[in-house]
């Protein structure tokens, strides 16, 4: 482990006969505490001091900006009292042992968090009020290799950013299948992704990460270095430090087929039907990514189905999909289309700036649970059926075996699942909506449907305590999904590399081990 340069402002007013190592525990003298903190009560002016422009306020355009840039309304209306905008890990390195100190001799008034692309939707997932918000989006770097057999891959980018630089070496990574998604939080969060049939989740794709620790240290964990700390990234989230770059393994990747297919309501029954025939497949074709959806309109009060085709060779109407193309569609815009296009339209389906809900489950492969889920969210959405701007949509991803045995390969990973598991299926409830008032009624419409979903479940015997971390709810507990074992090791891992828990304890944001 090395502390890098960040001490360089800081040992020009360090007391003398305080060294350098004693900036990372816990006995700060006065007089540095003083300097940190601008004798202002909270962390800004500290941070400012030591970053200068790197660290906005209110009023100012940097700020607004970041606010603005927020996927959900809930986190754009949040109120950080600062923004740093770091643009090298040394700044975050900065940035994170300063909040570190600032806990100790402030408490509470130094909390912080963390965002990437500022995805997750949940208020207080990625933002913050009356705290500190690192915003890693100058992170951006994406670099190949000369073997161009990785990419070193910034937190800051969207993954729409990733793939248009990629596309032109005839090269891709296993990321997200959304334009407007972060690479951090997806890729610590596990990352489903059109390559997954083949490559397994985004975090089964990782050499190394770069990681700032509490203590503003950067190390790297890899298979041979930290190694109980890289396999808690993979799906332990932003619990242990702040990821500053990925080495992602890249693959030689040209053009795809795919893009969105209506069909008849009526014939939703089938729709199912070829859901669990894809999903069950004993061979499954690792080309093929399905998302099926099911959205309710508000206006007609009626329910459209709309499904993502996509299939990663240029290859239009490919077998895996000809039994759902055989049925009686209402439009069709699939095509042979890169990889960006594909991000560009799925992230099109639900844009930035309107009040959002993600909540999910996890279930045994079935078109009869498909059925069930269905009638319950036909009584569901009544609930909220009157609410201004409702948009409300589920969403059903196959998870078959050839995805969870990929992991094993790369060391394994943190989800807690092996093709042991069987063939399973995610769901995803999206609900989207104007006002703030209407968010307690909206959230207990979700728990309702939820609840109602895996009892039904748990009837059939196709209930599966696995929650995808990227999809989850506030008060959902995806890390427990994982099971016993798993969590009691990112526990450890917590306790080791950050034995105070400041990210425990100061980022609110994000799903915590404790």
């Amino acid at each position: 482990m090395k502390l890098y340069s960040l001490s360089a402002g800081l040992l020009a007013i360090l007391p003398l006969g305080v060294a350098a190592d004693d900036l990372v525990v816990a006995s700060v003298s006065n007089d540095l505490a003083n300097m940190v903190l601008g004798n202002a009560g909270t962390c800004c002016v500290g941070l400012k001091l030591f970053l200068g422009d790197k660290v906005s306020v209110e009023g100012q355009s940097v700020y607004t900006n970041s606010l603005e840039s927020y996927f959900s309304l809930q986190n754009a209306q949040l109120t950080p009292n600062c923004i740093i905008t770091p643009t090298s890990k040394e700044d975050v390195a900065l940035s994170v042992f300063l909040l570190n100190v600032g806990s100790k001799l402030l408490p509470g008034r130094c909390n912080f968090a963390i965002r990437s692309g500022g995805h997750t939707p949940w208020v207080g997932a990625n933002n913050i009020d009356d705290g500190v918000t690192i915003d890693l989006s100058k992170l951006n770097q994406v670099n190949v290799s000369k073997d161009r057999k990785t990419v070193d891959v910034g937190p800051g980018n969207r993954w729409l950013d990733v793939y248009g630089r990629l596309e032109t070496q005839g090269l891709t990574v296993v990321g997200g299948r959304a334009s407007i998604v972060g690479v951090g939080g997806l890729t610590t969060g596990g990352g489903i992704s059109y390559f997954s049939p083949r490559y397994g989740y985004a975090v089964d794709n990782i050499d190394n990460f770069e990681v700032v620790l509490a203590s503003g240290q950067i190390v790297n964990a890899n298979s041979k270095t930290n190694t109980d700390l890289f396999k808690a990234l993979k799906g332990g989230s932003g619990n242990f430090g702040i990821v500053t770059s990925f080495t992602m393994r890249a693959y030689e990747q040209g053009p795809m087929w795919g893009g969105f297919v209506g069909f008849d309501i009526s014939t939703i029954d089938k729709q199912f039907a070829f859901f669990e025939s894809l999903t069950g497949s004993a061979n499954y074709d690792p080309y093929a990514s399905f998302i099926l959806n099911v959205v309710y309109d508000q206006a007609t009060t009626s329910w459209s189905a709309s499904h993502s085709v996509v299939y990663s060779k240029p290859v239009a109407n490919p077998p895996a999909y000809q039994p759902l193309l055989a049925l009686p569609q209402t439009f069709n815009t699939a095509d042979v289309k890169n990889l960006t296009q594909l991000t560009i339209e799925l992230g099109y389906s639900n844009p930035n700036g309107r009040r959002q809900l993600f909540t999910t489950a996890t279930f045994k492969n079935s078109a009869a649970m498909l059925s069930e889920i269905y009638k319950i969210a036909q009584t569901n959405v009544n609930s909220i059926s009157g609410i201004s701007g409702i948009k409300y949509s589920l969403s059903f991803q196959p998870i078959p075996t050839v995805i969870n045995s990929k992991a094993a390969a790369s060391g394994g990973n943190s989800l807690g699942l092996d093709a042991s598991d069987g063939n399973l299926m995610n769901m995803l409830l999206t609900v989207t909506w104007d006002n703030k008032s209407d968010d307690a009624t909206v959230e207990s419409a979700a728990k309702n449907l939820f609840a109602q979903a895996n009892t039904k479940a748990k009837s059939l015997g196709k209930f599966h305590e696995y929650l995808y971390l990227n999809y989850a709810a506030k008060w959902q507990d995806p890390i427990s999904g994982y099971g016993a074992d798993s969590k009691a090791k990112l526990q450890a891992a917590s306790k080791k590399y950050d034995p105070a828990g400041l990210f425990q304890k100061n980022v609110p944001g994000g799903f915590k081990l404790f």
